[in-house]
C-alpha cells in the first residue's frame, strides 16, 4: 500500500505541472474519519492540569467542529489565563504529548465504512485526497497514525494557525491549486465533514460538500445547512464515489 500511495503522489505532482482536471476530496477528522471517544478533550484537561494547574476544565467548551487554536483560545478566557504566544505553544505542547496516551486508554474507532473509501480512492488516479480539519497539523497525524490511515492524506489545511474554519478551508484550498494546478475546477473539490460548520466553509471557498451524520449532528439538523450531499454514514463505497463524480 506504501508503494501505491508513493506512486500516486509522485503522479499527483505530474498532475500538477501539467495542469490537467482532478477530483480533489477533503476530509474532516473527529465525527466524520473516525471516533475518538473523547481522547482529545482528556489530552486538554491532562495539559491543563500539569501546564497551569488547572484539573478540570469548566463546563461549557465547544468543540465540534472548531479549531484547535479557537478551542484553547476559548480555554485561557474560560479560566481567566492570560493569553500569550508563550502559553499557548506551552499548551499544545502538553496536548500532543498527552494525546497519543489518551487515545490508548480509551475505545476509538475508525467509522463505518471509511476504510474502503480511503482504499478505493487512493488506487483511483483520477481522485486526490486530503485534510480540511480543526486538528494541529501534529494532532492530525498522531490521531490517524493511532487508528492506521495517516499515509492517505499528504496535504491539507490545519487548525494551527486560525480562529475560524473558514481559514482553515482558504488554507486548504490554496495548498490544492498550488498542488493542482490554479485553475483546477472548483466543482470537482468536495469537503466531506459531520458539522454545519464544514459546509459552511465549504461555502466559503465555494466548493463542494457532502455532509455526514456519524457526530453530533443529526440529518436534520444538518439537511437544514443545504449540504449538496447528505448521507448517514459512509458505508456505502461505491455509492460515495458515484456522488462526488457527479
Amino acid at each position: 500500500m506504501l508503494v501505491i500511495l508513493f506512486i500516486r503522489r509522485l503522479y499527483a505532482k505530474l498532475l500538477a505541472g501539467w495542469n490537467m482536471s482532478c477530483n480533489v476530496v477533503l476530509f474532516d477528522i473527529d465525527g466524520t474519519l473516525l471516533s475518538s471517544a473523547g481522547a482529545g478533550k482528556a489530552a486538554l484537561e491532562k495539559s491543563m492540569a500539569s501546564r497551569f494547574g488547572v484539573e478540570k476544565i469548566v463546563d461549557g467548551l465547544t468543540l465540534s467542529g472548531r479549531t484547535d487554536r479557537a478551542i484553547l483560545h476559548d480555554l485561557f478566557r474560560m479560566h481567566e489565563i492570560p493569553f500569550s504566544e508563550t502559553g499557548f505553544q506551552t499548551m499544545l505542547e502538553g496536548y500532543l504529548e498527552h494525546l497519543p496516551e489518551c487515545l490508548k486508554s480509551v475505545q476509538g474507532k475508525v467509522l463505518p465504512g471509511v476504510d474502503l473509501i480511503l482504499e478505493k480512492l487512493s488506487l483511483d488516479s483520477e481522485f486526490q485526497v486530503g485534510l480540511l480539519t480543526g486538528n494541529l497539523r501534529k494532532g492530525a497525524k498522531i490521531k490517524l497514525g493511532h487508528f492506521g490511515i495517516n499515509e492517505y492524506f499528504s496535504f491539507g489545511g490545519f487548525g494551527d494557525f486560525h480562529l475560524d474554519r473558514d481559514d482553515v478551508a482558504r488554507e486548504a484550498l490554496k495548498e490544492v491549486q498550488e498542488r493542482f494546478g490554479s485553475k483546477i475546477e472548483k466543482s470537482n473539490i468536495w469537503v466531506i465533514g459531520d458539522t454545519p460548520l464544514d459546509i459552511r466553509c465549504a461555502r466559503a471557498i465555494g466548493v463542494k460538500v457532502m455532509a455526514v451524520a456519524t457526530g453530533w449532528h443529526g440529518m436534520e439538523e444538518l439537511r437544514g445547512h443545504s449540504p449538496d450531499a447528505l448521507v448517514e454514514n459512509l458505508s456505502d463505497a461505491d455509492g460515495f464515489i458515484k456522488t462526488i463524480m457527479s
